[in-house]
């Protein structure tokens, strides 16, 4: 009998505009659930980049707020993993919800575009399973992650972020290939790299019920492509 697949999914914090998109987190969740995957959550502890009130969308100016304390509160009590003991070997594949934390928080992506830096953990992390080839599956602004650590490694991702002209030139530069895609609803699969990548609230319009078609489709496909034999 085949055992259980379980994802590692990595949460930049809880908030669209300086940590993890709680929707897009969430409905990841549970994608996973419904189609009989464990999974663990995981964030780094360390400070977020800044933190924004989501009332009003302006910087809280001296604020601050840790993204392991954040990404908690979409993990439940205790249930979200320190990256620092986080092993990519105990996992199947891994999901990354989108939201600005991805962005800031896990690279400077927001700041820098395709000069930006990846946090060493996140990069390391990351990258290890793209090394052991299981399956990724990114969302939202997080395929922009994926460039950033593949760029120079000779592993060009097929990827997509929806149909954003300046991000996607961005992600070129960084020698990924984006794939222009028009809804909520659509993914993009690199089947020589195991990866899944759907838009989601890059559609910032995007209806709730669109968005988790993406997500669920996203989930279902790196499953797909789990080994658990």
């Amino acid at each position: 009998m085949a055992r259980v697949p379980k994802a590692a999914v990595l949460l930049a914090g809880c908030g669209h505009l300086d940590g993890a998109e709680v929707r897009e987190a969430v409905l990841t969740l549970l994608a996973l659930d419904q189609h009989g995957a464990a999974f663990q959550c995981i964030a780094p502890d360390a400070d977020q980049f800044h933190v924004v009130n989501h009332a009003t969308g302006a910087v809280v100016e001296g604020a601050r707020r840790n993204i392991l304390e954040e990404a908690s509160r979409i993990a439940r009590l205790g249930q979200c993993l320190d990256l620092a003991a986080a092993r990519p070997g105990d996992y199947d594949c891994l999901l990354m919800p989108g939201g600005y934390g991805v962005a800031k928080n896990h690279c400077g992506f927001a700041l820098k575009g395709a000069d930006a830096e990846v946090r060493p953990d996140v990069a390391a992390f990351v990258k290890a399973f793209f090394d052991a080839g299981k399956p990724v599956g990114a969302v939202c602004i997080a395929p922009a992650l994926v460039a950033l650590v593949l760029a120079g490694s000779g592993r060009h991702a097929a990827l997509t972020i929806g149909d954003d002209p300046g991000t996607a030139a961005a992600l070129d530069a960084l020698g990924a290939r984006h794939q222009a895609r028009g809804s909520a609803r659509d993914i993009v699969v690199d089947e020589a790299l195991n990866l899944v990548t759907a838009p989601a609230y890059m559609f910032d319009d995007a209806r709730l019920s669109d968005v988790f078609v993406g997500i669920d489709r996203t989930v279902e496909e790196v499953l797909k492509r789990v080994k658990t034999a």
